[in-house]
């Protein structure tokens, strides 16, 4: 079920979150034991440091270039594209410039 969300409304998904400075922002939009989504803003130069999930992670980045550590592999992203980090292998993100981007964790 989604929440912090309006429905049957058009909208952009990078206006959900706004950056603020220093920090990394999030906005969950659903949160269930199958999936899970969140909406992120991140300040150039914050991060989140190497973590693993318990699902297979899907990121695309709505604006900006974020950097994407999977398993010691790195991955640049800009607007628009997505990559999928696999269930249970360590990984990081870093802000490359400010940025926004979806993740969706399936479990």
């Amino acid at each position: 079920m989604y929440k912090n969300i309006e429905k049957r409304v058009c909208l952009k998904l990078k206006d959900l979150v706004n950056y603020q400075d220093g920090q990394v922002v999030s906005k969950t939009l659903v949160q269930n034991d199958s999936v899970s989504m969140t909406i992120f803003s991140f300040d150039q130069g914050e991060e989140i440091s190497t973590h693993a999930a318990g699902g297979d992670a899907m990121v695309t980045v709505l604006e900006g270039t974020g950097r994407f550590t999977v398993g010691g592999e790195v991955f640049h992203l800009n607007e628009g594209e997505t990559l999928v980090m696999p269930k249970d292998i360590p990984h990081a993100v870093y802000g490359e410039t400010r940025f926004k981007m979806q993740l969706t964790v399936s479990f």
